[in-house]
Order: structure tokens, then C-alpha cells, then sequence
């Protein structure tokens, strides 16, 4: 039981991170939108992105949504770092851009350590079951599927 409750916090945790930084995004889209219009859908796509995402950590088979969720974090935040530093074709910012770009970053970051401590559990209860012995010491037959 313990390995169910850490698996729907970390999916709880992933989905509200996915949650604060698609409303982030989508809330200062139209803003950016006018500004520069291809950042502004790159927010867009992302914020519904993420959407999805959140929704996704619900399913049974919650890998599809976990990958996406990591790579939309991940290239945000590799934009967040690329306009801030080098720039982006016609865009460039400077500083954290507070509230949002802070708390993104944030949010970002924790999707992806949850991510990352979703993958270590999944392991460690796959080689638990891969392990499993009865109390004599005998592995289950073949037709037993250990939960």
C-alpha cells in the first residue's frame, strides 16, 4: 500500500505543477500574442499541453501523459533560459519576469523531479515483484500474477 499512496502523490504533485504553469501560460499568451505572435502560441500549445497532461496522470496508464509532461516542461524551461540569455529569434527578455516566470520555473522543475521519483518507485515495485518469494523462500508459480 505504501508504493499506491507514493503513486497517486507524485502523480497528485505532477498534476497540480502541470496545472499552475498552464494557467501561467495561458494567462499571459494573449500578451505575448501581440508582442511576438510565435511566442505566443508556443505559449498557448504548451499551457494546453499541460492541460492534457494533468488530466493524462488520471489514466491507468499514466507513461504517455508522464513524457509528455516532461518534455513540455523541460522545452519550457530551456526557453524561459534561452530568452533570457542568448534570446530567441525576435524575442528577448530580461530577468525572472515575477510572479509568473518564477513561479513556472518552479513548477517546472518539480514536475520533472517528480517525474524522476515516479520513475525510481515504478522500478524499485517492478523488482520487488520480479523478486517476490513466499515465506518458504519459494518464487510464486508461473500462472500467479504478484500485485
Amino acid at each position: 500500500m505504501p508504493a499506491r499512496l507514493a503513486d497517486v502523490s507524485l502523480r497528485g504533485t505532477a498534476a497540480v505543477c502541470a496545472l499552475l504553469s498552464a494557467g501561467a501560460h495561458l494567462l499571459i499568451a494573449p500578451e505575448h500574442l501581440k508582442e511576438v505572435a510565435y511566442i505566443g502560441v508556443l505559449f498557448t500549445v504548451g499551457g494546453g499541453t499541460l492541460l492534457f497532461t494533468a488530466l493524462g496522470l488520471a489514466w491507468r496508464n499514466p507513461v504517455p501523459a508522464w513524457l509528455l509532461g516532461v518534455v513540455v516542461s523541460g522545452g519550457m524551461l530551456l526557453g524561459f533560459a534561452l530568452s533570457r540569455t542568448v534570446g530567441l529569434p525576435g524575442y528577448q527578455e530580461d530577468g525572472w519576469d515575477p510572479p509568473y516566470g518564477i513561479l513556472c520555473m518552479v513548477a517546472e522543475v518539480v514536475f520533472i523531479g517528480a517525474f524522476v521519483a515516479w520513475g525510481c518507485l515504478y522500478r524499485l515495485v517492478r523488482r520487488r515483484e520480479d523478486t517476490y518469494v513466499d515465506r518458504f523462500g519459494h518464487p510464486p508459480p508461473a500462472s500467479v500474477h504478484v500485485r
